[in-house]
């Protein structure tokens, strides 16, 4: 059945799989760039010519504060396409155990609504083949506390990242970071910024919610090209090491 809309893919070998040679995941090849609230209004001017570009953009950014506005007061808000949901991760310890911001993380939840869904039914994928990449890499992951560098990394330690143009920049940019994606394919961010971020080498401390025996693909997302410029779209850049999450001694 012929579908509306197609994404293109990129394959990537699976590194949490060593049992199997020919194993592979999707990366989706993001097509232009992000579109911000500047870009949607142009779009709905031009399919609307009767509203206006200023008043729609101010529309947009007004919603936009309300939206953050509510749910930093701990209320979800869903749009037409995806309803977000306050969350607080990290363990607790008794009912008494008060919040720590060096154990526990504020974030969201997003779940795309039903318009949502149905529109994602009439979209295809379209496989181009093997991702390589070139110039950006994750070259080797170092525990701290060991200073082991054969994947094992110890929960709630430091570790050293070190390749090439993996800085993460520009800085405060929504979705750019280190990211430590599980079994299931859940993305878990860093809790606190990196110690230190150049295009050779990031400094971190593990996220919270790396669980002892766990094993995660290190991910860094980042739009450095070099100390003057910024590529156009965010580069994603995978270690091909597992690492495996050991609890201290």
């Amino acid at each position: 059945m012929a579908k509306l809309h197609y994404w293109k893919v990129w394959l990537r070998p699976n590194t949490l799989t060593k049992e199997a040679d020919n194993d592979y995941f999707a990366e989706v090849s993001t097509t232009g760039y992000t579109l911000r609230n500047e870009d949607i209004a142009r779009i709905i001017v031009k399919g609307r010519s009767e509203l206006r570009y200023d008043t729609i953009l101010s529309i947009l950014n007004e919603r936009d504060a309300a939206e953050r506005d509510a749910l930093s007061n701990g209320s979800p808000v869903q749009s037409g396409n995806m309803r977000l949901t306050p969350r607080v991760t990290g363990k607790w310890t008794g009912t008494d155990h008060v919040y720590n911001p060096a154990q526990h993380r504020i974030t969201l939840d997003a779940v795309q609504t039903v318009e949502m869904r149905r529109t994602l039914e009439d979209t295809g994928v379209e496989v181009l083949g093997k991702k390589i990449d070139g110039g950006a890499i994750i070259g080797l992951v170092t525990d701290v506390m060991t200073g082991k560098t054969d994947g094992t990394i110890i929960v709630g330690g430091d570790v050293i990242i070190t390749g090439d143009k993996i800085k993460i920049a520009p800085a405060g940019e929504s979705g750019l970071g280190v990211y430590f994606i599980n079994e299931y394919g859940d993305e878990i961010a860093l809790d606190h910024p990196a110690s230190e971020n150049t295009p050779k080498k990031i400094i971190c401390r593990l996220p919270a919610d790396i669980t002892a025996g766990g094993v995660y693909t290190l991910k860094i997302v980042t739009r450095f090209s070099n100390s003057s410029t910024y590529i156009n779209d965010p580069r994603i850049i995978l270690y091909d090491i597992p690492l495996t999450a050991v609890a201290p001694l």
